[in-house]
């Protein structure tokens, strides 16, 4: 990582939701610095990741509760600022990508009037600046036609379109920093490539920092400059992506050795043994 000043300082983040049954600890004392770098979070389904993403943009819905010995944003105190301000960074400054288009971009408005509608709620621009814009974007995201995806509804899309799209919408605002929740699970391999390349190139020509929440361990050692291993809430091991065959935590060893391998015998499958000491 840079020896900048991090642009984002998590510490001790504690995620709960109080439900009639009792409470859940979603997220438990995760701490971790970004800077302009690509940092990917990666653990099993409901290890915390994508929690943690929500509650850094102050989106986890009630009965959540988040509390942070510190969470901090180029210095601004994400737990203390008003609503307000923090609307105004969140979809400005600091933006994320959902898991589904289909599920988060709105399925009566066309991609293009969305794109529009993001870029004015935090620019002050006329509908012409932010058309010019939104096609710029969706340029930029290497959409073949960008007039005639700006005129589409989400449903006339394909899934790469989609996701494309709502990438393009989360970087119309020149955001500082994204988070991108599982952003090609849905995708092919080819068009995975091709959106990670998208991400990799805005990533390096504007300076963003990157959170890429992914359950692809391979995907994340080829793509990410360091790689946090989340389990039960809790961050189990942090490296550097490189030396993810070298990781030393017993869950980080389980998971690489339950990667398929292209040679030799697959039987037995590899299980991953689970040690209720991780979690305490």
């Amino acid at each position: 990582m840079s020896e900048q000043k991090p642009l984002l300082e998590v510490e001790n983040l504690n995620v709960r939701f109080h439900l009639r049954t009792g409470t859940v600890e979603a997220v438990r004392g995760v701490s971790f610095s970004l800077g302009r770098e690509r940092l990917g979070i990666v653990g099993e389904s409901g290890s915390g990741k994508s929690q943690t993403g929500r509650a850094i943009l102050g989106l986890t819905p009630p009965p959540g509760e988040v509390t942070a010995d510190r969470l901090t944003f180029d210095g601004i105190d994400l737990l203390s600022i008003p609503r307000r301000q923090l609307r105004n960074l969140r979809g400005g400054r600091m933006t994320m990508v959902m898991q589904d288009p289909k599920y988060s971009l709105n399925p009566v408005m066309t991609i293009g009037d969305q794109m529009i509608e993001a870029y004015r709620a935090h620019r002050r621009a006329g509908r012409k600046e932010a058309r010019e814009k939104s096609l710029e974007m969706l340029e930029a995201v290497q959409m073949r036609d960008p007039a005639r995806v700006f005129s589409l509804y989400p449903h006339e899309a394909s899934g790469g379109m989609g996701q494309r799209a709502m990438i393009a919408m989360m970087l119309v605002t020149d955001p500082d920093f994204l988070i991108a929740d599982e952003p090609t699970s849905a995708l092919d391999v080819t068009v995975q490539q091709e959106v990670l390349r998208i991400l990799d190139r805005l990533v390096a020509e504007r300076g963003m920092g990157l959170i890429f929440i992914s359950h692809d361990l391979r995907l994340v050692s080829s793509f990410c400059d360091r790689v946090l291993v989340m389990y039960g809430g809790k961050v189990m091991e942090e490296l550097a992506a490189g030396d993810l065959d070298a990781a030393r935590h017993p869950y980080t060893r389980g998971l690489m050795n339950c990667l398929p391998a292209l040679e030799g015998s697959a039987h037995p499958l590899p299980t991953l043994e689970r040690d209720p000491a991780w979690t305490q």
